[in-house]
């Protein structure tokens, strides 16, 4: 089939998923996602059609002499396309359990579907007004997912992302209307071509405007401040979705720009863009180290490897500013790589936690504890996210943070001495950011599934359904096969590396991966294979060392106590309390102890402690922003008087301006 075929068949699947959820029968409803799991598939070997050669030529819509709605694929929409069907197939799996007694499914199975197709839309739109459409439709689509629970919370979170997302939307028409000003070009095509004629001040305001605007969606900080509130309070479903795709439309957006449209340009857009993932990858797993709510952590941890992939995309705009082009592609098959891998295991965990609230009906680690018993599967596809993001082999993470660690360490290849400065400083942040994501997620997992149960909820926890863990028993095998067989991914997306860049970057060959203008390689395989060697080898040594002994099973030792008890276990607070003090600096934490004695002051009769830290952004600058914006508003307000004389003198006013200055 041709990859038009593949797509007209996604579009009908999906948009047949969007129609049938409306329908009045409720038990059939959970398995109407059947139809967008097989539209994905569909949409993803129309996307692996694109990045091997073809062109996706899709039937525009004349809206009128102007307008049109324009759709085309190519390599990079291929990528990204890919990725959004990997995760979608598995969310729709997933959602068939999920979303059996949910309220309202038939407008979560519709907003469901057309959030895919905003997506899918966003990628293949070919020109100024097609993404724009597109990009708010997603948008409009996001907040009343974000809303769905209907409740004082998620009402907050949605208001909080529709203003951070139409600020975002704000800084994108605005550089699409520079780009159009100056070179009077609708299509993306013929806008690549043009651009080279742009004045250099007005590339740089174009570039500036793609950060702000795109980052805003990508949640860099410190434009991140949405994120963190909008996907706990989204369903667990859209929450994977939206941190593990939709914020990738802004890497998207942000590449098509500054890369695509736009070309090489200076050096310092490549540095300010390694600061950014630098700042954003090391505050965001900071942030998600102190944080109690599961969803939150995995929210802030996305703020993290979206810093990672930014990490990759500034040293590759970096290099290729010097005309270091293979080096340059390089990191973009780093970035790339990320992309794809963050998509896979970020779905996983936000949809262990769905199924964890699914199951113990809370959101609080405090509250959980001991559901690797009660909850095996969960708990096994939790863990496998769990090493992954933490860039542990074999899973995929590893080898995505691997070559961005080599992209980096390329800098001293630069003729630039401040590239040379930057680029180890990337690493080095890259490094600290892994060190701390290993002590999340010890905390995420640990506190959460081991131990005892620290409630009655999370004693009375159950395995979800069958397809719910089938949906994430899929993303645990893409995370292991990204991890073992790189080279079919790098040979996925080195077309759109190419595109981008000129060179293909990462070669592969029986399973290892060859880095350009560089002796290093990597073999997953083997390092794979060495593993099992050392595992069987101790597991061996275990035997023969012991003998053979009868297994005996007892309760663990007590220190002579009577029995344990949950309150004995550390809590995640207490886990993080040695990172808290050692960035105290960061985080700014405010405690406060309340002691109530019987006979003051020897004898106790309670002690109450409560530790916050202090969000630097929302207090610092958003309420500060906040508060200077009221005040204009105030003074605006007297504008509006209410007369109607008044406002018709407005309008005579401003013809009477028009007419002075438009002759």
């Amino acid at each position: 089939m041709e990859p038009e075929q593949y797509f007209y068949l996604g579009l009908v699947l999906v948009l047949s998923g969007a129609v049938l959820s409306l329908i009045p029968f409720r038990k059939v409803r959970p398995y109407l996602y059947i139809l967008p799991a097989l539209g994905s598939l569909s949409l993803a070997f129309a996307g692996l059609n694109v990045l091997s050669g073809h062109v996706l030529l899709i039937s525009s819509i004349q809206v009128s002499s102007f307008f049109d709605f324009s759709f085309r694929g190519d390599p990079l929409s291929g990528f990204f396309m890919v990725v959004i069907s990997a995760l979608a197939f598995a969310v729709s799996v997933y959602s068939i359990g999920y979303s059996g007694e949910m309220k309202n499914q038939g407008f979560m199975g519709f907003l469901f579907n057309v959030f895919l197709l905003s997506m899918y839309a966003v990628v293949l739109a070919d020109n100024i007004f097609t993404f724009l459409v597109s990009w708010e439709t997603m948008s409009v689509v996001s907040y009343f997912l974000v809303t769905f629970d209907r409740n004082e919370k998620s009402a907050r979170a949605g208001l909080t992302y529709a203003v951070m997302t139409h600020i975002g939307t704000a800084f994108i028409i605005a550089l699409f209307l520079v780009l159009y000003k100056q070179t009077g070009i609708m299509d993306f095509q013929g806008m690549r071509t043009a651009a080279a004629q742009i004045p250099d001040i007005l590339r740089h305001v174009v570039f500036i405007f793609s950060v702000i605007g795109f980052g805003v969606k990508a949640g860099i900080i410190p434009m991140h401040t949405w994120l963190p509130k909008a996907h706990p309070a989204a369903p667990s479903n859209i929450s994977a979705l939206m941190s593990g795709v939709m914020i990738k439309t802004g890497i998207y957006g942000f590449l098509r720009i500054s890369m695509d449209i736009m070309g090489s340009g200076p050096a310092w857009w490549g540095i300010i863009i390694i600061i950014i993932g630098a700042v954003s990858s090391i505050l965001g797993v900071l942030y998600a180290l102190m944080e109690q709510d599961l969803k939150r952590l995995l929210a802030y941890c996305s703020v993290e490897n979206i810093g990672v992939i930014f990490l990759g995309i500034g040293a590759s705009m970096m290099f290729k500013s010097h005309g270091l082009d293979a080096l340059s592609s390089i990191a973009l098959a780093a970035a790339l790589y990320h992309t794809l891998n963050h998509a896979v295991f970020k779905g996983l965990l936000f949809m262990g936690a769905g199924s964890v609230m699914h199951a113990a009906h809370t959101k609080n680690m405090e509250e959980m504890g001991g559901l690797l018993k009660l909850m095996p599967y969960t708990g096994l596809f939790f863990l496998i996210g769990s090493v992954s993001i933490c860039a542990l082999p074999p899973f995929n993470g590893f080898v995505s943070e691997w070559l961005t660690y080599q992209a980096l360490l390329l800098g001293f290849q630069s003729p630039s001495v401040i590239a040379k400065i930057i680029s180890p400083l990337g690493g080095a942040a890259l490094a600290l950011t892994g060190a701390l994501a290993a002590a999340c997620f010890v905390k995420a997992f640990g506190i959460s599934f081991l131990g005892m149960p620290r409630s009655n909820r999370a004693e009375q926890a159950k395995e979800v359904s069958f397809s719910m863990i089938s949906g994430m028993a899929v993303l645990s095998l893409l995370c292991l096969a990204f991890g073992i067989l790189p080279g079919i991914v790098t040979a996925h997306i080195s077309p759109a590396v190419h595109a981008l860049t000129g060179a293909p970057g990462v070669l592969s060959k029986n399973g290892v991966l060859f880095v350009m203008e560089t002796v290093t390689t990597l073999s997953p395989g083997l390092l794979l294979a060495l593993m099992l060697i050392m595992f069987g080898a101790t597991v061996l040594f275990i035997y023969i060392a012991g003998g053979r002994r009868k297994t005996m099973y007892g309760p663990s030792w007590d220190c002579g106590m009577p029995a344990l008890t949950s309150r004995m276990q550390y809590s995640a607070a207490a886990f993080t309390k040695p990172l808290k003090i050692i960035f105290k600096r960061i985080y700014l934490p405010r405690r406060e102890l309340k002691i109530s004695y019987i006979v003051k002051p020897l004898f106790v009769k309670s002690i109450r402690y409560s530790g916050v830290i202090t969000p630097f952004f929302e207090k610092y600058f958003y309420t500060t922003a906040g508060n200077v914006l009221y005040r204009i508003a105030g003074r605006v307000k007297l504008l509006q008087s209410g007369s109607l004389h008044l406002y018709l003198a407005y309008i005579l006013i401003t013809l009477i301006v028009l007419l002075i200055f438009g002759t």
